[in-house]
């Protein structure tokens, strides 16, 4: 067989075994060092680096940094004093009998290599290609491949088939906006990309699928944040057939709690089963549906104790407390910044609180409008003690969620979130709908496939606001890292559900055609759900931003500074697609 004429060893193959032996490496060269009249080139390949030397430098000249070159020569133990010990080749190197460049780079870089992802985004994903010949950068998508191959594994072991569903298929309500494409055969419509293989997920269990899953790409044209990009993530996309809810759990619970353990780094995980929150509980406890339970503060309802108070602020909103012990010898200026903080996120008078004294007296603005029946309620209520100090968040509407993010933010400024631990929760039992001022109506709170609690009885006999859905999620540090549901796979129920939501039957038939006509013959009782992969790379990785585990991520703005899309397209494009631009 004839040899690659472009390398018979990768970097990290080579070793002092190696020593005299010949060698042919290929890579790209990393840096050039001029010692004396001694020139030293590093190259680097995907696996490692290697110093290259030359009793002729006269063999170097010319090259550039990042031009990718081939290298032939033997290899040769390195002066003792001369070890690199941050390098798995640091006792040897390569003296080089010949070298060719096989692609020559520019003289100048915009930007150095090494140190890329201290470059700003735009620069970076500009010339992505650059940028990702950083170890660092290199080694997250290294890892991105690692981790699908384990959950393809977990899924496998657990008798899943993997199948693909369409990407052009019809516009869906998921809940976000739809990537819509023209037709050119089919005069003014529309095909759409997936937010989710959702619909024919379902169909694959009408099918007599028992178990599906796919690494499924998902497009939605909604906004960016750190944990979410714009456009097109990837979820791993399972359901199953005759299937509960807890069946789901369980195999949930497998894939987080075994991956987070693979490569986890050593953070600390918990062996016993995840916690398992109502929607209600959730709100009441943490104020938010996705909560951080590394942080040990929750929230005290006060609305009770003020019922009749004559404090205006607090007469007929609902009242959160916050306690959080040994923390009243914060200086001034400690609680001024919390405040600044509360009317930053929309609260517009601001937080309130007082301290609680050795004495049990209590310290603060707001003292001096509460009467003795609610200062010796609220020391029962909230189990006041000498030292600490009860923050109050009062609103009509907004009540938990402002309370939630003051509560995230008190675990942060006081230290209190153990970031070398990942906590997990299970959050179910959501509501079905919510009313939106918006539609003047009531909407879907998930997702609208979803089977209600108490199927058709609870649709006809309960105010919708009060069904509860079998949708969960599971949450972790305070991301939602998978949604799920058991699906409602019976048309009477289907015809009812979305009824609520303003539906008429015929756009439900026509929005839903396949699923509509499937549940039609014997459709099996299915649920399933969806971890978010990019979400758990960002976590796993401990990055800041999920762009930092995709290889070709557009920026926030939705801008592909590689490619340059969006693009114009020509006339012609937009005949054969019967587009006319506004």
């Amino acid at each position: 067989m004839q040899e690659n004429r472009y390398r018979t060893h990768m970097c990290s193959e080579l070793c002092e075994d190696l020593v005299d032996s010949k060698v042919r490496v290929a890579g790209f060269v990393e840096n050039i060092r001029d010692h004396g009249g001694v020139i030293f080139v590093d190259v680097r390949d995907m696996s490692g680096v290697i110093q290259v030397v030359s009793n002729d430098d006269a063999i170097f000249e010319g090259i550039t940094r990042e031009s990718s070159i081939t290298l032939f020569g033997t290899i040769r133990k390195r002066d003792e004093e001369d070890y690199n010990g941050r390098i798995s080749t640091g006792t040897i190197e390569l003296l080089v009998d010949s070298l060719e460049v096989l692609g020559k780079a520019n003289n100048v870089l915009p930007f150095e290599v090494m140190t890329s992802k201290e470059v700003s985004e735009d620069v970076r994903l500009k010339y992505r290609y650059l940028d990702m010949r950083n170890p660092k950068v290199k080694e997250n998508i290294i890892f991105r491949t690692k981790v699908i191959d384990y959950l393809r594994k977990i899924m496998k072991e657990e008798d899943f088939l993997e199948m693909q569903t369409p990407i052009l298929t019809a516009s869906s309500p998921e809940g976000a906006r739809d990537f819509i494409v023209p037709s050119r055969k089919f005069h003014g419509k529309f095909y759409a990309l997936p937010q989710a293989p959702q619909q024919f997920k379902q169909l694959l269990m009408c099918g007599g699928f028992d178990k599906y899953f796919q690494i499924a790409p998902c497009f939605r044209d909604e906004d960016a944040r750190s944990d979410r990009v714009y456009g097109e993530f990837y979820q791993l996309d399972f359901e199953m057939a005759f299937a509960e809810e807890e069946d789901v759990l369980k195999i949930g619970e497998k894939i987080f709690r075994n991956t987070f353990k693979e490569f986890g780094k050593g953070k600390k995980l918990s062996d016993e089963a995840f916690t398992r929150l109502s929607f209600k509980e959730s709100m009441e406890r943490f104020g938010t549906d996705k909560p951080d339970l590394r942080n040990p503060l929750e929230l005290v309802d006060l609305t009770d104790v003020f019922e009749d108070t004559t404090f205006r602020p607090f007469r007929g909103v609902q009242v959160e407390g916050i306690v959080v012990e040994n923390i009243a010898d914060k200086s001034n200026s400690w609680f001024n910044d919390l405040g600044d903080y509360a009317k930053s996120i929309g609260m517009a008078a601001g937080i309130g609180y007082f301290k609680v004294a050795d004495d049990m007296s209590f310290v603060g603005p707001i003292d001096k409008f509460l009467s003795d029946e609610e200062r010796e309620d609220l020391i029962e209520v909230a189990n006041l003690k000498p030292g600490s100090v009860i923050f109050f968040i009062a609103d009509r509407k907004n009540a938990y969620k402002y309370a939630g993010l003051i509560r995230d933010e008190l675990g942060r400024r006081l230290d209190l979130i153990d970031k070398d631990e990942f906590k997990f929760c299970i959050v179910k039992d959501f509501p079905m709908y919510e009313w939106s001022d918006e539609e003047d109506g009531y909407i879907f709170t998930h997702n609208p496939f979803s089977m209600p609690q108490g199927g058709m009885e609870a649709l006809e006999s309960k105010k919708p606001e009060d069904v509860l859905a079998y949708q969960f999620d599971f949450v972790c540090n305070g991301i939602e890292m998978a949604s799920g549901a058991v699906r409602n796979h019976d048309l009477d129920i289907m015809r009812k559900a979305f009824a609520i939501a303003g539906y008429e039957e015929d756009e439900i038939e026509k929005r839903f055609n396949a699923l509509y006509e499937a549940f039609k013959y014997g459709a099996p009782p299915h649920a399933g759900m969806a971890p978010g992969i990019d979400r758990m790379l960002m976590m796993l990785l401990d990055e800041n931003s999920i762009r930092e585990t995709i290889a070709f991520p557009m920026l926030a703005s939705g801008a592909d500074l590689l490619t340059g899309a969006p693009t114009e397209v020509d006339e012609m494009q937009l005949r054969e697609a019967h587009i006319k631009v506004r």
